[in-house]
């Protein structure tokens, strides 16, 4: 890495090249966003996911086809993760009424089937959950337990002794995996993680997202003009505008494009937009540091030349910086698991463009500034 320490390249005057760069990824960007905007999670849709592992590879179309005629109007399916992993979504949140005696004659099959001429009676009915009486306390706790085992939500609705009654919850999750386990005997399944939003929250959750990202800019902005001039300020926020505009163009762009590569805006990749933030003015902060400690030092010296030499005396930095952390967001991308792919991918590419920013962006802003004004950066 000493070969880095004696860097003398002069940035700022490919800047230009680097303006067409950012200009062309961001219209296509802007386009795509305006077309075919991004694919919110279930966090911000609202809804019902579910995410399956079977044993043995299963196809989507087969799976698509079991569950296309169970009364949940319109279903999305799609792999997670590789051949044995299914993500099935819609944007229900409860049984449909119609369903629901359905969902009754399931549970009641498969009592029959475990414990044959078993005395049952429904004591209780709601659009979640319903209770069945058993006539005795043993039976209702094998019943419980055996139930549970094949994957139906039960629970016992008393610890007492004598209790005779059971719980199943009813949902479409429920449903969804009992309807599979009847399709598909012979693949059995676990179910990775259940996801049930209610549409208000979805809309609070955007809300927030939005508002977290704009007051995090805001607040940088200010503490950027107080610590150095408003100049640099107006530079960091607009690179900081630049590497969220990308990633998301991106993010848009490639959604459905990469197989296996889960690219929904979700709660956690929102948390790596803000982490991508905070990266990437940490970067543009130490460029701007050196370049304050330069025109200090170097008062007569055109700007421009202070900002180059700032750049490549901070480059170790950047480099190891930037490697160390693309190696362990590596790690997470391809062995993470398809939950953090879209949190690693979102912070893969944000590293390398928010250091790309922090060069070609933050800094020439800072150059473009000053001279359409004609003015001195003094410290």
């Amino acid at each position: 890495m000493r070969f880095v320490d004696n860097l003398n390249i002069d940035f700022l005057s490919k800047r230009k090249k680097a303006y067409v760069i950012s200009a062309v990824i961001l219209v296509l960007g802007i386009i795509s966003l305006l077309i075919r905007g991004v694919e919110l999670g279930i966090d911000f849709k609202g809804g019902t996911q579910i995410a399956l592992q079977f044993e043995n590879p299963v196809e989507i179309s087969d799976i698509r086809e079991n569950l296309d005629n169970i009364g949940l109007g319109n279903i999305e399916v799609k792999t997670f993760g590789g051949e044995t992993g299914i993500l099935v979504r819609t944007e229900l949140q409860e049984i449909p009424a119609d369903i629901f005696p359905k969902v009754i004659s399931a549970i009641e099959r498969s009592i029959e089937k475990n414990f044959p001429n078993t005395q049952t009676t429904i004591v209780d009915s709601t659009l979640n959950s319903v209770t069945i009486r058993f006539a005795t306390p043993e039976v209702a706790k094998d019943i419980n337990t055996k139930l549970f085992e094949e994957g139906f939500q039960t629970s016992l609705a008393t610890r007492a002794t004598e209790n005779l009654d059971v719980v199943f919850r009813v949902s479409i999750a429920d449903w969804i995996e009992e309807t599979l386990r009847e399709k598909l005997p012979d693949n059995r399944f676990d179910v990775l993680k259940e996801e049930i939003v209610g549409p208000k929250i979805g809309g609070e959750l955007k809300q927030d997202a939005i508002i977290a990202i704009v007051l995090a800019l805001i607040v940088i902005l200010i503490y950027l003009g107080f610590r150095f001039k408003f100049a640099f300020a107006i530079g960091a926020v607009a690179a900081l505008f630049h590497d969220v505009m990308i990633t998301l163009g991106v993010f848009s762009l490639l959604y459905g494009v990469i197989p296996g590569l889960n690219l929904e805006i979700s709660v956690s990749v929102v948390a790596a937009f803000l982490t991508l933030v905070g990266y990437s003015i940490n970067d543009t902060v130490v460029v701007f540091d050196r370049v304050r400690e330069n025109v200090k030092i170097h008062k007569t010296a055109p700007l421009e030349d202070n900002i180059n030499t700032a750049i490549n005396k901070t480059m170790r930095r950047t480099i190891v910086t930037s490697a160390t952390t693309l190696f362990v967001v590596t790690v997470l991308l391809f062995a993470g698991g398809e939950v953090l792919r879209g949190f690693a991918f979102t912070l893969f590419l944000g590293i390398l463009v928010g250091t790309y920013s922090s060069i070609f962006v933050a800094s020439s802003f800072v150059l473009e500034y000053a001279k359409s004004r004609k003015m001195k950066i003094e410290f």
